[in-house]
């Protein structure tokens, strides 16, 4: 169990941290859908406003969590954590964009819930997340991982 676990860190803590960061926004999102409730169906752009506050919040959170426990990045310095800042954010973009996708053909077109229909993007953009800050984003050059392999070897 203990080999499990360890071979499937960082799928876990993603999952874990990216429960708690869908938390966050949902949280804001249904706080936002409550609170401007009538105002959303006479203007539909409080829809997506209420989304990007959200992201803004999650991918915050969801950043400093990746970096630090998920994928624990070593990049050090001004210009590599910037770099890496900016990637997440834009694998993040791509993926806000996929949920204003949905949100406005299923909601703002279709006139379907928009609770249900946040589920159903969200299902879709952790997985596409994973995979991008996974491949993209915090990806291993090869020296960490040959330091890394190499600590391995030497812890067994």
């Amino acid at each position: 169990m203990l080999e499990f676990l360890k071979k499937h860190k960082s799928v876990i803590l993603y999952i874990i941290f990216g429960g708690m960061t869908t938390v966050i926004d949902w949280s804001v999102s249904f706080l936002l859908y409550y609170f401007w409730g009538d105002a959303i169906d006479a203007t539909p752009v409080l829809l997506h406003g209420a989304n990007v506050i959200a992201w803004v919040a999650a991918v915050t959170f969801a950043y400093v969590t990746n970096r630090i426990w998920v994928f624990e990045s070593k990049r050090k310095g001004f210009f590599p954590i910037v770099c890496e800042i900016v990637a997440f954010a834009g694998g993040r973009v791509l993926t806000l964009l996929l949920q204003e996708a949905i949100m406005g053909v299923f909601c703002t077109w279709l006139g379907q819930s928009e609770y249900l229909f946040k589920v159903i993007a969200a299902v879709l953009v952790i997985i596409l997340n994973y995979f991008i800050s996974k491949l993209l984003v915090f990806r291993k050059t090869r020296r960490e991982a040959a330091a890394e392999a190499e600590a391995s070897r030497a812890d067994n």
